[in-house]
């Protein structure tokens, strides 16, 4: 189930989703490992660990993807794998989680003038949730 909202002050746009964890344990039962790398960067799989709550890591990174491009005025593609979920890296540093953008998605972001961001994660029983907070100031024409 998905979801989309934009604030009403035009400098912020949110982006909310949420997805099934089983869908990303059939996602890493299914999909050879090389192929894991068109959804999830090498630092997104290899932070997520390899114990059981890897799926549900990796659920909540998978929604804060889709949250940053539904922030950004767009959704999935309906055909095969969105390159775009690819340019949208999900980083854990010492801190809260935060967006590493890439390719089109960053030149996205740039151009609809994104300044800073709040990304919240959270995952618990079979759902996973993201919510982003693109801050924007003054876009670009």
């Amino acid at each position: 189930m998905a979801h989309a909202a934009a604030l009403s002050d035009p400098g912020a746009r949110c982006g909310i989703d949420s997805i099934e964890i089983a869908r990303i344990e059939r996602l890493l039962r299914e999909t050879p490992a090389e192929d894991l790398g068109k959804l999830f960067s090498a630092d997104e799989l290899r932070d997520s660990g390899a114990s059981g709550g890897r799926a549900a890591s990796l659920a909540a990174r998978f929604a804060a993807k889709e949250a940053t491009l539904k922030a950004l005025g767009r959704g999935l593609f309906s055909g095969g794998t969105d390159r775009a979920l690819r340019e949208v890296e999900v980083v854990r540093d010492s801190g809260p989680p935060r967006l590493v953008l890439h390719g089109s998605v960053l030149r996205a972001a740039e151009r609809a003038g994104v300044q800073d961001q709040v990304v919240s994660l959270t995952h618990d029983g079979n759902s996973a949730l993201a919510s982003v907070i693109l801050v924007v100031r003054e876009p670009r024409p």
